[in-house]
């Protein structure tokens, strides 16, 4: 997948859930967590391959398989399970299926905020990650305000992250920065959007120099977003 391969990604992880799935009926106790990972990363792959109703599908069965986990064993598999609510949330996404993405989203955010408050700040990343879908989430639905309201608490939380651990955290900064620019620019806050866009693009610019291969779609996401605010079109992104 990594290389662009990805119809032999495909075939690869479609192969290995037949194994698992074997492994899950003649030993459930230990082949039902590793059936899980192996759909959910099938889940990922049909995405990647255009194929929505299936991958769908595959991160359902996902969320299911882990709800089950969760209940047997909640200290090992709860934050498994928010992770495959966040990909059911953007499968949904792209189905058009907004309410119901929401409603998922928003259940992963209080199951990490559930974690985190019993585990002092270990889930952190997770919140930020997911306040940022749910940002996402509620721009769909027309809850602008709302949407402002997650991305500003995930922007926050990266800034923390991004301070102790500054390569892996650093791009997710960025990242939220410019969906962050997006929420205010939905509701009219054009200079303080265009002024988040820029610390966002900063960031990118630097990225994209060192590894254009990587981080080049981003620095034209950025790009794009700054065009649509400088432009003063609400709905033109």
């Amino acid at each position: 997948s990594e290389q662009g391969r990805r119809v032999e990604a495909l075939d690869t992880i479609t192969e290995a859930v037949e194994l698992y799935r074997e492994l899950a009926v003649e030993h459930p106790a230990a082949g039902r967590p590793d059936l899980a990972r192996g759909l959910n990363n099938l889940a990922v792959r049909l995405g990647d391959a255009g194929r929505q109703e299936e991958s769908l599908a595959a991160i359902t069965e996902t969320v299911q398989l882990f709800r089950e986990l969760a209940t047997e064993d909640p200290h090992y598999y709860r934050a498994a399970l928010g992770t495959t609510l966040n990909n059911l949330a953007n499968r949904l996404s792209h189905l058009g299926r907004r309410e119901d993405a929401l409603a998922v989203i928003t259940e992963a955010v209080e199951l990490y905020q559930e974690l985190a408050a019993d585990q002092a700040d270990s889930h952190h990343p997770e919140i930020a990650r997911s306040l940022n879908n749910l940002a996402n989430r509620f721009g769909e639905v027309g809850r602008h305000e709302e949407g402002l309201a997650a991305i500003t608490e995930a922007v926050r939380l990266y800034r923390e992250l991004a301070l102790q651990h500054p390569r892996p955290y650093i791009p997710a900064l960025a990242s939220s920065l410019t969906n962050l620019a997006v929420r205010l620019g939905a509701v009219g806050r054009r200079e303080e959007a265009l002024a988040a866009l820029r610390e966002g693009l900063e960031i990118r610019r630097v990225l994209a120099e060192a590894r254009p291969e990587v981080y080049g779609e981003d620095l034209e996401q950025s790009l794009r977003v700054q065009s649509w605010l400088l432009d003063g079109d609400r709905d033109g992104i």
